[in-house]
């Protein structure tokens, strides 16, 4: 499907402002991009992203069922797009075994990123398997070790950060744009899904027999490391579940902290 001309390719003005400190030109880039995203299907979206940063645009997965709908659109429709996934070590095999089902299903590489081996078996002995629960400080610390220096790995040399990231999975979310630029890693990020609904993703996933985790059908809305992980309970907000034991204003990974500009 030929894309819409309505901006020139900027990748490498995009490129030169990298090395600058100055919000003010990716700012003007992003906004050139909202006015090219504008009324596009998701997928046409995703394609537009790609032509202006070929080879510079990365999607991240963790085979939620966000993750598997994106995963679908990239696979079916030849997007060059890389998709890469965190594996932290401690996921639920029900996500290694959807990760296996996607690449039967799709064939495709989705290239995987691990902690760093040094910095966790320093954390591990100075906190033990499950530290994390000890305290907040603690639990970020692994987060860190096990998610954000892979991400950081994954996200180096690339220019467009695409997410699988929706704005009712948490009052954190639901004033993010689609658009928004990652000052700490120095990408913009685009969230193609970000104002779609569970019910429509689950129709997506009926109509087109993408591969889900089977966590989902028990309650578990949203899905990451096995131990601090749980089903919610009806009534309960969507990232209940996820480091069940704190307060709720502190659950964020750093992965996709929404940093207002």
């Amino acid at each position: 499907m030929p894309l819409p001309q309505r901006l020139p390719i900027f990748a490498d003005r995009f490129n030169r402002l990298m090395t600058g400190s100055t919000m003010t030109e990716p700012i003007a880039v992003m906004q050139e991009l909202n006015i090219a995203l504008r009324g596009l299907p998701i997928y046409e979206g995703i394609a537009l992203m790609a032509e202006r940063f070929p080879g510079q645009t990365v999607f991240s997965t963790s085979f939620g069922i966000e993750d598997q709908v994106l995963t679908d659109i990239i696979a079916r429709g030849g997007l060059p797009v890389r998709i890469f996934t965190l594996d932290t070590g401690r996921l639920f095999q029900e996500t290694y075994s959807v990760w296996s089902a996607t690449l039967q299903t799709y064939g495709i590489d989705i290239e995987a990123f691990a902690p760093d081996s040094t910095g966790l078996e320093a954390w591990l002995k100075a906190h033990g398997p499950n530290g994390f629960y000890e305290s907040v400080e603690n639990r970020k610390s692994c987060c860190h070790i096990r998610k954000v220096q892979p991400l950081q790995r994954a996200l180096q040399g690339n220019r467009v950060w695409i997410t699988g990231i929706r704005a009712a999975q948490s009052a954190n979310r639901d004033t993010m744009p689609v658009l928004e630029w990652d000052e700490v890693n120095r990408i913009i990020k685009y969230h193609p899904l970000l104002h779609m609904t569970y019910d429509e993703l689950r129709r997506h996933v009926a109509a087109h027999g993408v591969p889900i985790n089977p966590l989902h059908d028990r309650g578990f809305v949203s899905i990451g490391c096995a131990p601090c992980t749980r089903a919610i309970r009806e009534g309960e907000d969507f990232r209940a579940g996820r480091w069940w034991w704190e307060d709720h204003s502190k659950k964020e990974c750093g992965l996709h902290a929404h940093q207002k500009t």
